[in-house]
């Protein structure tokens, strides 16, 4: 089982480990050709605008869309949560993104990178406590379609209930970063959902 990291920018090396640790071959995606050899895709954390531009660039944009569309599970965190997202606020005119899950989420929701925290996150599905969820000029899902599942909500503080973890069929997506903080609880919960689909 291949699981490629879409590697233009952001946390891809991170991604890679965690998946390595969660015993699947991982590799970096940045051509199409790539992307034909993989079994399932994580978008990474980093900047959704950079993300964007460079899926254009290198002519990303389209056949990551029809793999989605075809079935392929794919995980964003952060920017890969707004990489996925059907509508996107606060972001470039000009921003395109894979359109995967039927949501709308706000760029840089909590606040600047000086607002950057970490909270306890519960996730549905995955047991073992909540996680110790690292937030970093973190979205937020505003709304979701009827074929998105909640699976988890910011628990405490200023944000209490605010949606940050979301799967649509072998869509998952959350607006933390579990790749930094080496519980990899959401990444073998992925690798299953790959494993499901195959």
């Amino acid at each position: 089982m291949n699981i490629g990291v879409l590697a233009l920018q952001g946390d891809v090396r991170e991604h890679l480990s965690a998946l390595a640790e969660s015993d699947v071959l991982a590799r970096p995606v940045r051509r199409p050709e790539e992307l034909a050899d993989v079994d399932g895709l994580v978008i990474p954390g980093g900047e959704s605008t950079a993300i964007s531009n460079l899926a254009v660039s290198f002519g990303l944009l389209d056949p990551v869309r029809k793999r989605i569309a075809d079935g392929m599970p794919v995980y964003g965190s952060c920017a890969g949560m707004i990489m996925l997202a059907a509508s996107v606020l606060d972001g470039r005119p000009d921003q395109e993104s894979f359109q995967g899950i039927d949501m709308t989420v706000r760029r840089n929701a909590f606040g600047r990178q000086v607002d950057s925290f970490e909270a306890p996150v519960e996730i549905e599905d995955i047991e073992g406590g909540p996680f110790r969820a690292v937030f970093i000029r973190a979205p937020w899902v505003e709304e979701i379609g009827r074929d998105v599942r909640v699976l988890g909500r910011v628990a405490e503080g200023d944000t209490a209930g605010r949606i940050v973890a979301v799967r649509q069929g072998n869509l998952l997506a959350t607006a933390f970063h579990p790749e930094l903080t080496g519980d990899l609880r959401v990444h073998r919960y992925f690798v299953e959902m790959v494993r499901q689909a195959l």
